[in-house]
């Protein structure tokens, strides 16, 4: 009686020890597949249909759409995104993405630029800066992703031959078309109160905060507006990377 009793619980044990197997076998068939879906949806390279030709504004490649399809007798298709606010590429690096802005800084943390749920989320401007960058200082937020995807990119330029090779890039808002050069990389905390506040400093006081603290530094050109890309970065939970540019307008 007892071996039988020793032989049932030994099968017992051994369909739990089964199970337990197969179930972190799901678990980790599962986390591959979803970590293998948050970095293809961080890729989607469908958002490119709404990337304007670098030297146009948004508003002018509305009015374009809507004349054509005025004269083809068509509806006119969307050129812009809901919420998108500007267009961002830096030469030869995977930055080229639509900004998007929210209703506050969180909307975009986990929401694509279609408005659709994504842990991977969008690159947005700061809700408190203007949306066609007059202001001084403005600040576009977005996810550090492995693999370069995403603002993952911006470790790139801690390096001082990268960064020197791709320091050039262009901003298109809704009515102007930016040269945006890169100057500065810094490493900041996410509540610093001169970085992360740009609606209340001006540009004298950004580029004398990083005069002395920046990974690189090249002294800008006078009178232009600032525009920086920020990150999360390994260092800390609250430790950030920031790359910053000075935008001109190119009909200026």
């Amino acid at each position: 009686m007892e071996m039988k009793i020793i032989r049932f619980l030994d099968a017992v044990v051994d369909i739990v020890v089964l199970c337990l197997c197969a179930l972190l076998v799901c678990i980790g068939v599962y986390s591959f597949y979803d970590n293998l879906y948050v970095y293809e949806h961080a890729q989607d390279k469908s958002v490119l249909v709404y990337k304007p030709d670098l030297k146009k504004s948004l508003a002018d490649m509305r009015a374009e759409a809507e004349e054509e399809a005025r004269q083809n007798g068509e509806e006119a298709k969307t050129v812009v995104l809901d919420k998108q606010v500007a267009w961002l590429y830096v030469e030869e690096t995977p930055i080229d993405f639509p900004v998007m802005q929210g209703e506050d800084n969180y909307e975009f943390l986990n929401k694509d630029v279609r408005g659709e749920f994504s842990l991977s989320g969008a690159i947005f401007l700061d809700s408190r800066n203007d949306p066609l960058f007059r202001d001084e200082y403005s600040l576009i937020y977005g996810h550090h992703m492995e693999y370069g995807v995403m603002f993952g990119s911006l470790d790139s330029f801690r390096d001082e031959a990268y960064f020197t090779a791709h320091s050039r890039g262009t901003i298109v808002t809704e009515d102007a078309v930016y040269d945006y050069s890169l100057f500065a990389v810094t490493n900041g905390e996410g509540d610093d109160p001169v970085l992360f506040q740009p609606h209340r400093h001006t540009r004298s006081e950004i580029i004398d905060r990083l005069r002395t603290s920046s990974i690189l530094f090249i002294e800008p050109e006078e009178g232009c507006r600032i525009v920086a890309m920020s990150t999360c970065s390994a260092d800390s939970y609250m430790a950030r990377l920031l790359v910053f540019g000075t935008i001109k307008e190119i009909n200026e």
